[in-house]
């Protein structure tokens, strides 16, 4: 063990992360239960769920912050241990969360170079670091008027695309975005949601947590349900409604492995159709406040064109 403190394409991806029966407690209150996920190079899958289900546990199970109380998570095949965020960057797994951790008073290429910054002997190297913020702003078609400017000075869209850009930095292998387009308007969502497909047209693994369905269905390829910790559906997009998702995050439907193997005669395996996932339990009730907004007339996905050159 290395121990450290299908897709839209329709192309075969390499299996990047596996996590299996992932288990985490706090005191009495089981917040995970023999959770089951899954990312493929290139591809972008959405963890969704109502408010208490899980999700940021997960993700900061796979982040470092939370050591899991069960389960095996495997990288690239190989068994692996995260003890701490430092553990998850050196593997490749780069989170960024809702309040971004951006240095308003500092520029972009501040931003995306801060504590990993280029030296020229003893001094800064300022040009090289400018130059591939320009590159990497550029493969992203990220609309940033200047590099030089405050964070403070950008808008929402704009201060995502900063995040996200620093993340890539050191190359990694899956991006983990907790709800990206929770406080933008329609214009900048827009633009992270290009950001996305990006990130997806340079083989990230992409896990996108979000309560917007509509977001969900225009960029995802897989969505993983989370229902009081517990797995409760999985779902190739192509093939599902926003009415399907929103059943199964409020238990309208229950697809859990547990609720399952109790039925009596039980006659739809795992993985048959769409759902399938293991258990997990949460901190927190059912219908908790969360508002999912759902795209009009429960469209499937959206038909918006890809790689269409926006800027």
């Amino acid at each position: 063990m290395m121990s450290m403190s299908q897709p839209r394409t329709g192309r075969p991806r390499e299996r990047v992360l596996t996590m299996r029966g992932i288990g985490k407690r706090f005191g009495a209150v089981r917040a995970l239960t023999d959770v089951d996920f899954w990312v493929n190079e290139g591809e972008v899958v959405a963890l969704v769920g109502d408010n208490g289900a899980g999700k940021s546990t997960l993700v900061k199970v796979l982040a470092g912050v939370h050591p899991p109380d069960a389960g095996t998570i495997e990288f690239d095949g190989e068994p692996v241990v995260i003890d701490s965020p430092a553990d998850a960057q050196r593997l490749g797994i780069e989170t960024i969360f809702q309040d971004l951790a951006l240095c308003d008073n500092l520029d972009v290429v501040a931003n995306l170079w801060l504590g990993r910054e280029l030296r020229d002997g003893a001094t800064l190297d300022e040009v090289g670091m400018e130059q591939r913020t320009w590159t990497l702003l550029r493969e992203l078609s990220a609309k940033i008027p200047s590099v030089r400017i405050p964070v403070a000075s950008l808008s929402g869209g704009q201060r995502q695309t900063v995040a996200i850009a620093r993340s890539l930095i050191g190359e990694p292998r899956i991006v983990i975005l907790d709800e990206p387009t929770a406080a933008l308007g329609v214009a900048q969502t827009a633009e992270v949601l290009n950001l996305i497909e990006r990130l997806r047209e340079r083989g990230h693994g992409v896990i996108l947590i979000s309560h917007n369905m509509a977001d969900v269905l225009a960029v995802a390829d897989r969505v993983v349900v989370l229902r009081l910790g517990r797995n409760n559906g999985v779902y190739n997009v192509p093939d599902v409604t926003s009415e399907t998702l929103i059943a199964a995050i409020t238990g309208a439907v229950d697809h859990s492995p547990a609720r399952r193997s109790d039925r009596a005669g039980a006659d739809t395996p795992p993985g048959t159709g769409e759902p399938a996932a293991p258990p997990a339990d949460a901190a927190g009730e059912p219908g908790g406040g969360t508002v999912i907004r759902m795209p009009p007339g429960g469209a499937r996905r959206s038909t918006r064109p890809r790689g269409n050159g926006r800027r």
